[in-house]
């Protein structure tokens, strides 16, 4: 019993000792900003806007057009400045464009997966060829912004010399994730007409319920083991706001990316249609890059790997990484590897 007494002491002096250190290094003024690579916003529609990150001297003529998801915020790409995909191929001397879709309001509520997709992108894309004078851009984009971008390609190939996809849903028929089991059984119509724009709250319940012990408790806990170390708990700040920054969900676009993609694969199938046009996966012939997370939890990789499967293009790439949807981009695995494997992709098919 005494040694019991003494081991549970010296556990509560301990944590004790590192909650006092975890005040103290928050209050000392640590720096815990996010997206701090310099740039410009050159458009703006509605809520989105476009930001243009100028890189010292340009080398290469096809400017890049990053597409994000509409869940959480794009700054993930840029989240710290040591470990940034936006920064680093900024430095390589890419010209860069990002969507920000920004935070949709009640008024959003009927934007369709229609406008998304032929007035938003394609007038993103538009812009940016005639601003920098080239017939076609090179898109680089993450999770549901690259199902976006596949079906984008599909009608627009023309416009596009080049598609990277990281984790992107693509083939919804699987149940490798808690995710696509749960979305099974959605009542995405009752959902809306109930809530109209899904609240992000509510979507940030979702995904840490899809792990929650990890994502709710041992966190927090191993938040004591870095109280005196600044750099790692600004970026474990970094993060947590990223986590918790989560735009709500324009209903009628939600409830169809519910329904027709994680519900009836539509996609897969061919069976999406936009302002009255097919998507064909079989039409992109642009080099494709598909990239996905070997532990990714939100988008597994059976639900990504498939893309090069289902398109006509001859050059084609399928890469992965042993890490998980975030660690894609934030990794040291990423920073060593992915960065510089993109870049080199990207330039030599400039």
């Amino acid at each position: 019993m005494y040694q019991f007494l003494q081991n549970y002491t010296s556990q509560i002096l301990k944590y004790q000792a590192a909650y006092i250190s975890l005040l103290k290094n928050i209050g000392s003024g640590l720096d815990f900003s996010v997206g701090t690579t310099p740039y410009e916003v050159v458009l703006t529609k509605n809520k989105m806007t476009l930001r243009y990150y100028k890189p010292e001297k340009a080398k290469y003529k096809t400017p890049i057009v990053m597409i994000y998801a509409l869940v959480n915020r794009p700054y993930m790409l840029d989240l710290q400045p040591d470990r940034s995909i936006i920064r680093h191929l900024k430095e390589s001397g890419f010209e860069i464009y990002l969507i920000d879709w920004g935070y949709p309001s009640t008024l959003d509520r009927y934007i369709t997966l229609d406008d998304y997709i032929c007035d938003y992108i394609d007038g993103v894309i538009d812009f940016v060829k005639e601003r920098t004078g080239r017939d076609k851009v090179s898109i680089v984009s993450i999770c549901q912004g690259g199902t976006f971008s596949v079906i984008y390609t599909s009608l627009f190939q023309e416009k596009v010399k080049n598609l990277v996809t990281m984790v992107a849903p693509i083939d919804f028929d699987t149940r490798d994730g808690l995710l696509h089991i749960w979305a099974k059984a959605l009542l995405p119509e009752r959902m809306v007409e109930v809530f109209g724009n899904i609240p992000g709250e509510f979507m940030n319940i979702g995904f840490l319920l899809l792990n929650p012990i990890r994502l709710m408790y041992d966190k927090y806990i191993n938040l004591f083991d870095i109280a005196d170390e600044p750099n790692l708990l600004s970026n474990f700040i970094r993060m947590e706001k990223w986590i918790f920054d989560s735009p709500d969900q324009v209903a009628t676009t939600w409830c169809r990316f519910i329904k027709e993609f994680y519900l009836n694969n539509g996609l897969v199938k061919g069976e999406i249609e936009i302002q009255g046009r097919k998507v064909n996966l079989k039409n992109i012939k642009v080099p494709v890059l598909n990239i996905y997370a070997e532990k990714d939890h939100l988008v597994p990789p059976a639900s990504s790997k498939p893309l090069c499967d289902l398109i006509s293009s001859k050059d084609k790439e399928t890469f992965s990484l042993p890490t998980g949807h975030i660690g894609l981009f934030v990794s040291s695995k990423s920073k060593d590897v992915l960065y510089p494997h993109l870049e080199k992709w990207l330039a030599f098919r400039d």
